[in-house]
């Protein structure tokens, strides 16, 4: 993905655009794109930022605004998820949508906005889908039993700096759903897999790993998500550059759960 040159950074002028936006009342609706010309832009705002301001104009003029998820607005929280030129979070690799600002888009351009596309995340309203779907796979099993109490100390479990790094690459999903959106198969293999391997590579992981995995994928299949083939569109369209190599790691755990 290509970055505009630094001298389009730098300059200060407003560009124009026009936005083919996905408005969609609710899940039992169809929905349509309605274009909507937005003057003035500040190529250094946000694309969340951008879509504040076409609202703002929408409600000046008593029309429906366009709904869209949105909370951290710094790339954490995983909340804007929306694919903006067909592409998921947008044109520029490792960044979110909230963190995509307009300097990427030129003058004149015509971006289209659309919400996540999978029967598994049902549209609710415009740019709105329910991905709760992920909450149940966590729920089933993405989580390690601890006993309450004091903390211990940080040192108390001694972990390889490898294994570590490992965990904390995994942990850095942020459970956006792009890879579900982005796969043909609409499938969250990358997603069930990273919050499998951030648990497999610690200890405190290891007492319920079987369970873990089996609960997990069986949850996952159980939503509709559909299987992987390999391509790695999920990994080439994740905002925070989660490895494939982790449904590897998904696919031997489970086998060996499953033998016992």
């Amino acid at each position: 993905m290509l970055f505009r040159s630094t001298k389009k950074l730098q300059m200060s002028e407003k560009i124009n655009l026009t936005l083919k936006v996905w408005r969609q009342e609710n899940s039992d609706t169809s929905g349509n794109f309605v274009s909507y010309d937005v003057s003035d832009v500040n190529p250094h705002m946000s694309f969340l930022e951008l879509l504040d301001v076409l609202n703002e104009r929408l409600i000046s003029d008593g029309s429906d605004p366009i709904a869209f998820e949105h909370d951290c607005r710094e790339g954490i929280c995983g909340s804007c998820a929306m694919t903006i030129n067909g592409e998921a979070h947008g044109p520029v690799k490792s960044t979110t949508a909230c963190q995509l600002h307009m300097f990427n888009f030129n003058d004149g351009d015509t971006i289209t906005v659309e919400p996540w596309r999978a029967s598994s995340f049902p549209i609710l309203k415009d740019l709105v889908t329910d991905r709760s779907a992920f909450d149940r796979i966590i729920q089933s099993g993405g989580y390690v039993s601890v006993n309450t109490g004091s903390a211990p100390d940080g040192n108390a479990i001694p972990i390889e700096k490898n294994k570590a790094i490992e965990a904390f690459n995994a942990a850095a999903c942020i459970g956006c759903g792009a890879c579900v959106s982005t796969c043909k198969n609409s499938s969250a293999s990358l997603f069930v897999s990273a919050k499998l391997a951030q648990f497999s590579s610690l200890p405190q992981g290891k007492p319920e790993q079987k369970q873990r995995v089996l609960s997990m994928v069986n949850q996952m299949d159980e939503e509709g998500f559909g299987h992987c083939t390999n391509t790695g569109a999920c990994e080439a369209t994740c905002p925070k550059d989660i490895s494939i190599k982790n449904i590897g790691i998904m696919n031997k755990e489970y086998l060996k759960a499953q033998l016992g």
